[in-house]
């Protein structure tokens, strides 16, 4: 299994820098380098490139966590009791399709130009997926389980960690494979305001230098960054959810 995920990795990267070095040919302009000279500007810059890509990180996994502690509570509350699903589903459904980049002005007025800012654009994208997703995974439970769990005289806790953490699971780690890939595109658009560290400032510096091959190895740290935490969420889904 680890052999074949190799290979494919293997392949799918010979494949992104074949297109890389095509596209590079047919444009014929230094505005996009060859693969071969960005990898190497990117081994010249190696810790200016892991800083930057580590301070991105931090703020997504922040993110994630502060998503997870409140999405997952209020998602089963939404599920479990119908007025508060009646009372506040419909401010999720308004909030839902609406583009979260355009409240990074508000949180920047009320939370500053710093990390909080830019962590709660973040929060703001991934929590209502993750509610909505548990919301509906846990909707899908047949009552009569419920009734079976009580029956044998099961606890609350119990009913959580054997029944309804079960369902949710699935539908969770897929939203946070969802939400993952709009929240590096997210984090982009805001690293871009009073930053001096992370991708998303260092691809515009580089742009605004007019220094491409930095421009496009930051371009290449929020690719693979990308394909880490999906890497990590197919992990977690055959670890423990191999009940499916």
């Amino acid at each position: 299994m680890k052999r074949n995920r190799v290979i494919s990795l293997l392949v799918g990267l010979l494949s992104l820098f074949l297109l890389w070095q095509l596209l590079t040919l047919v444009t014929n302009n230094r505005a996009v380098p060859d693969p071969i000279s960005t990898l190497h500007r990117s081994w010249e810059m190696k810790e200016l490139l892991l800083l930057h890509t580590g301070a991105s990180t931090l703020r997504i996994a922040a993110s994630l966590v502060l998503s997870l502690l409140i999405g997952v509570p209020l998602g089963i509350i939404f599920s479990r009791h119908s007025f508060a699903d009646k009372l506040l589903g419909p401010l999720l459904y308004f909030l839902y399709p609406l583009p979260k980049v355009a409240f990074l002005p508000v949180f920047m007025i009320f939370f500053g130009l710093g990390n909080v800012s830019k962590i709660l654009l973040i929060f703001s994208i991934i929590s209502i997926q993750v509610i909505v997703s548990i919301r509906d995974s846990v909707n899908k439970i047949p009552e009569g389980y419920y009734r079976v769990m009580k029956n044998y005289g099961s606890s609350k806790l119990q009913e959580l960690q054997f029944l309804t953490f079960p369902a949710l699971l699935p539908g969770l780690l897929a939203s946070l494979r969802i939400s993952t890939g709009i929240s590096l595109a997210s984090l982009f658009f805001a690293e871009n305001y009073n930053t001096t560290y992370g991708l998303g400032y260092l691809i515009l510096s580089a742009w605004s230098k007019m220094d491409y091959e930095e421009m496009f190895a930051g371009i290449l740290m929020i690719g693979l960054l990308g394909y880490l935490l999906f890497s990590g969420v197919d992990f977690l889904e055959k670890r423990f959810c191999r009940y499916q």
